[in-house]
């Protein structure tokens, strides 16, 4: 074996895909490389966001965990 990656561009795609189907509380916003937990509520105007985190610089699983 060479390689982990499919396809460069669709590498993190892929993982999030991945980490979804392994954690049925989580979904994956369709057309985004967004997870959110299965059971959160439609996106309300007055709702605040409880926590952001972002990755990067190649560590893009990091913070996958903290759904």
């Amino acid at each position: 074996m060479k390689k982990l990656v499919n396809a460069p561009r669709a590498v993190v795609q892929e993982m999030l895909e991945g980490f979804v189907a392994l954690a049925p509380g989580q979904a994956l916003l369709e057309g985004e490389t967004v997870v959110v937990r299965a059971d959160a509520p439609a996106a309300l105007g007055a709702r605040k966001v409880a926590v952001l985190s972002g990755g990067g610089s190649g560590h893009e699983p990091a913070h996958a965990g903290y759904v």
